[in-house]
């Protein structure tokens, strides 16, 4: 397999940081990855298409391999009844902070998209990656020209073929246990819950393709049973929330330490889209009747998240993690790599 790492990654390590949107990933712990030998990637995910030059140009002159993820515009529905019940019904929780949620507006984009893909094409990085949907096989035939090897996360086998029939490079194969949003296609019909190697063996062995593994990692064990099936790297992405270098607010990093916090759930509470994240109370209080909307939802709580996060508010946060939290430490991301490949 590290002949398949070198040609799709350009790295030889096994471990890959996995992109995560709205703050975590920073190009500080890119660089701290890329310097151990592993592979990192970039989240463009609401971000701005400025922002993300500027990493861009800050990871390039790192001198390490790396990537870019970006969300495929793949909105989900709601209608304006729904939206609005959904705003009164948490419209309480904003009260401490001066928010009006029942007030506030319907916001739906598309996350820049023709701006990234604009930029991407012109400004090629080594890789780019796909979360949400496949994007267009005009946009694969662009990036690939212009010298990028395209991933796209899947998370069942529909979805791999469907990726595969699009000429991509590679795959990131996505389970269930994965911390933060689901990568999948059908977000009203979340694919089974398989176990990551089972996954990736599927995947591997159904399309032929390079698959990066990703889901629920809590250690070396892991990464080595997601290598033994088939993976050509396993992503991390929980296990750097704690990281020195990581962008993650100091409520989110201090939840995932708290003994309280003893389980994650599926919830599509905070964004309309489901997602992976440590139990608390503003799931307990909305996530049975929150209805699926994306990113509409997103731009809803926003707000809240935003002062919750500041206020140390854990029960209003959305405290994305996979079912290997447990195992997040505070530590230099150097330090984190190299315990995690210790014994492959």
């Amino acid at each position: 397999m590290d002949s398949h790492r070198r040609d799709l990654l350009g790295v030889d390590g096994p471990v890959v940081a996995a992109p995560m949107a709205g703050g975590p990933t920073t190009t500080g712990l890119a660089a701290a990855v890329g310097a151990v030998g592993a592979f990192a990637f970039l989240a463009a995910g609401y971000r701005t298409p400025e922002a993300t030059a500027d990493d861009i140009a800050v990871a390039r002159a790192a001198g390490h391999p790396f990537g870019v993820n970006v969300f495929v515009p793949t909105p989900v529905p709601v209608t304006e009844a729904e939206f609005r019940r959904y705003a009164a019904r948490i419209a309480a929780e904003g009260a401490p902070y001066g928010l009006d949620l029942a007030a506030a507006g319907r916001v739906e984009d598309d996350d820049h998209w023709a701006a990234k893909i604009d930029l991407l094409v012109h400004d090629p990085v080594p890789v780019v990656s796909f979360t949400f949907g496949l994007p267009p096989a005009g946009v694969v035939r662009d990036l690939r020209r212009a010298g990028s090897r395209v991933l796209v996360t899947v998370t069942d086998l529909a979805e791999a073929t469907a990726a595969a029939d699009l000429g991509v490079d590679g795959l990131v194969a996505q389970s269930a246990h994965a911390g933060g949003h689901f990568g999948t296609f059908t977000p009203d019909r979340p694919p089974p819950d398989r176990p990551l190697p089972e996954l990736v063996g599927l995947v591997a062995g159904r399309t032929g393709l390079p698959v990066l593994a990703a889901g629920g990692v809590a250690g070396g064990p892991d990464i080595r049973s997601a290598l033994a099936a088939g993976a050509t790297g396993v992503l991390v992405g929980t296990l750097l929330l704690r990281a020195d270098e990581s962008g993650a607010n100091r409520t989110h990093r201090d939840a995932l330490a708290d003994p309280r916090r003893d389980r994650t759930v599926v919830t599509r509470a905070f964004t309309g889209r489901p997602a992976r994240a440590l139990r608390n109370g503003f799931v307990d209080r909305h996530g049975a009747l929150a209805p699926s909307g994306y990113p509409a939802l997103h731009h809803l709580t926003r707000p809240l998240r935003t002062a919750a996060a500041l206020a140390g508010d854990a029960d209003r946060l959305h405290l994305w993690a996979g079912t290997g939290f447990r195992a997040a430490r505070a530590a230099p991301a150097a330090g984190i790599i190299a315990e995690l490949t210790r014994t492959l």
